[in-house]
Order: C-alpha cells, then sequence, then structure tokens
C-alpha cells in the first residue's frame, strides 16, 4: 500500500500542472502581501483564492488523473492486492499531493507573512478544501465510466458549492424572511464545504460584514471554540463521505 501511494504521488509531484498550480499560487499569496498595504486586506484577497482556484483545481485535476490512471489502475487489480487498498492509496497520494502544492504555494507565504490565528485557520482551511474537493473527484469518477461526464459532474459540484450555495440561501432566506429559521440555516450551512471554510476564516478576521447571512448566523450560534471545533469535524465528514461511498462502489464495481 505504502509502495503504491509512493508510486502515485511521485507521478504527480512530477505532473507539470501541479507545479503551475504551486508556482500560480506563491505568486499570486507573494503578490497579495506584496501590493496591499496591511496584512488583513492579502489575506481577504488570499481568501478568494483559497475559495474558488483551490477547490476548482483540486476537483478537475483529480478527476482528470483518475481517468487517465485508468491502465494503471487496472494493472494494480490484476496483483493480489485488495481493491479497496488500492482507491485508498490513490487518495493519499493525490491528497498529498494537493496539499503540498497548496501548502508550497500559499502555506508558506500564509505563515511567513501572517504568523498569527487567522493565517493558520487559513492555512488549514485552505488544505482541508484541497482534500475536501479531492474525495469528491473520487465520487465523480465512480459515479460515471465516461470521462466527458465524470469531468462534467466535477465541475457541477464546484459550480454548485462556490457558486449556486449562497443563490439558494439568500433566496430561502428572502423567501421566508417571515419566519425564525437562524437555526435551519446553520443547518444548511454545513451542507457546504466551502461556506464553512469561509466562516472559520473570517471569524479570526473580525470582518463580519463581509461574511454574508449565512455566515453571520453561523457566529452568532457557533462564534465560540466549540463552534469551530464542530465547523472542522464537519469539514472532515465532508471529506470522509463522499470517498467511503466511492470505495464501496468501487469494490463492486465490474472494471
Amino acid at each position: 500500500m505504502n509502495r503504491v501511494i509512493k508510486i502515485v504521488l511521485l507521478d504527480i509531484l512530477k505532473n507539470k500542472i501541479v507545479v503551475s498550480y504551486a508556482l500560480v499560487l506563491a505568486l499570486l499569496s507573494w503578490g497579495s502581501f506584496m501590493l496591499e498595504d496591511n496584512t488583513a486586506k492579502g489575506l481577504l484577497t488570499i481568501l478568494n483564492v483559497i475559495l474558488f482556484t483551490v477547490p476548482l483545481v483540486s476537483v478537475l485535476f483529480s478527476t482528470i488523473y483518475i481517468y487517465n490512471s485508468s491502465e494503471f489502475i487496472e494493472l494494480l487489480l490484476s496483483q493480489p492486492i485488495k481493491r479497496k487498498k488500492i482507491w485508498i492509496s490513490l487518495f493519499a497520494g493525490l491528497s498529498i499531493a494537493m496539499f503540498l502544492a497548496f501548502f508550497l504555494g500559499a502555506g508558506i507565504p500564509l505563515l511567513i507573512n501572517a504568523p498569527d490565528m487567522a493565517g493558520l485557520m487559513m492555512l488549514l482551511s485552505g488544505s482541508l478544501i484541497s482534500i475536501v474537493f479531492v474525495s469528491l473527484a473520487f465520487l465523480s469518477c465512480i459515479l460515471t465510466r465516461d470521462k466527458a461526464k465524470g469531468i462534467g459532474l466535477a465541475i457541477l459540484f464546484w459550480m454548485y458549492f462556490a457558486i449556486l450555495f449562497d443563490a439558494l440561501v439568500l433566496f430561502l432566506l428572502f423567501q421566508f424572511a417571515e419566519y425564525p429559521i437562524e437555526e435551519a440555516m446553520v443547518a444548511i450551512t454545513a451542507s457546504s464545504p466551502i461556506d464553512l471554510a469561509r466562516i472559520q476564516i473570517l471569524l479570526h478576521l473580525d470582518q463580519s460584514a463581509m461574511m454574508g447571512y449565512t455566515g453571520a448566523i453561523f457566529k452568532d450560534f457557533f462564534g465560540t471554540a466549540i463552534g469551530l471545533l464542530i465547523s472542522f469535524l464537519l469539514l472532515i465528514l465532508w471529506i470522509a463521505v463522499p470517498f467511503v461511498i466511492s470505495i464501496r462502489k468501487f469494490e463492486r464495481k465490474d472494471l
């Protein structure tokens, strides 16, 4: 299992797309801190990159890599290795690679220029978001054997969580503005990993006005250490649930 992880990891780290991704993140991160007159503005600029660019690259690259590795996966299946271990090894290799690319690109500038709780929270949230969308990529690949459909499904996942989710939440708030729906909004917020990451970061940046309806409500209910722990646990669930579903389907799938 460790050998498969090493093979996958080394193969991904030599990929020009991953190297370019890390370089672009580094350029944007260093540039944000150098061009802005204070750290908070630089962090807000990087926040937009984490919430939109990082999930898109993670889910797209992972989806394409899995489809392009179909022959390698079939070769592994011909060996005396359990299917579960093969799938976990692929996931571990991709997750570690995307984490390293994010850490080298955005993590180092964050630790140097914002060595406080806000910078650390942004680093942790960005890392978790990367792995969440790797997990969603695995789910997309296992749901269909057609590469075009799988990539399209992965893009739909990103589009829903990055763009459509907040629009749906605003629609619900306007439609049910006369009703006490605060607790329901907290539950709905938990259904979006990107929203959870945004809340975690903005709670420590003290930018309540920029958090939107869902973030403000979340702050009212969970603006404590317990609330922060709950949001991190929810992000971990967003990693675990799609991946566990994909494992079960992979074990029964006829390749």
